[in-house]
């Protein structure tokens, strides 16, 4: 291999312009899951509808999604980081809805014979005895998204995808397996991380 030693600086810039772009969208789409899934936890239909809407997004192929965001968004990180957000709603709301609805009723109804506020309940009894399935929805978005993301190299959003498709356009097989190397190492370092964190918090909470 010749040209991954002599392009360690251009392979770096790559895999922070990813994470960039993995980030900011689980990011983005954590806040809105968390909102989403604890209002929509308590209430089943609506539970099941919010899923199956995400579920819909999700089912849409990437390189799709970002073209119909081009128009609204232009091209770049913008309707990147928008469309892997939608990627992530499904799994995040999913697994935030289900931790919290997977908490004992007497559990809940302890919280609120001991006076406990809503959002106090939310705060230190829900959230703490859900956290294992958000981290373990974080787990999954995190690593699909960091899949997904090499197609955002077609709308000029950068990332690994772009060393990839160099290597497709150029007939350069070393460009190719660099590329596509670091995201298989980066998705596997993720899912282990964060494997690591969702078995130890649910080691701490008995669950």
């Amino acid at each position: 291999m010749k040209w991954v030693p002599k392009n360690i600086d251009r392979l770096a810039e790559a895999l922070l312009e990813h994470l960039y772009l993995v980030f900011s969208s689980v990011g983005i789409a954590m806040v809105i899951s968390l909102i989403v899934g604890i209002w929509a936890a308590r209430k089943p239909r609506t539970f099941s509808a919010i899923v199956i809407v995400a579920g819909v997004l999700f089912a849409v192929p990437s390189l799709a999604l970002f073209a119909l965001l081009i128009p609204t968004l232009g091209i770049g990180a913008a309707p990147a980081i928008t469309g892997l957000a939608a990627y992530s709603l499904m799994i995040l709301i999913r697994n935030i809805g289900l931790g919290f609805q997977s908490i004992p009723r007497d559990v809940l109804d302890a919280a609120h014979g001991m006076g406990y506020g809503t959002i106090r309940r939310i705060w230190e009894i829900e959230l703490p005895l859900a956290m294992p399935f958000i981290v373990g929805g974080i787990r999954i978005a995190m690593v699909t998204v960091i899949g997904i993301a090499t197609v955002a190299a077609y709308i000029n959003a950068g990332g690994l995808g772009v060393i990839i498709f160099e290597g497709i356009d150029q007939r350069f097989p070393e460009k190719i397996l660099a590329g596509g190397l670091l995201t298989s190492a980066l998705a596997l370092f993720t899912d282990y991380l964060f494997a690591a964190i969702e078995k130890m918090l649910r080691r701490r909470s008995g669950r």
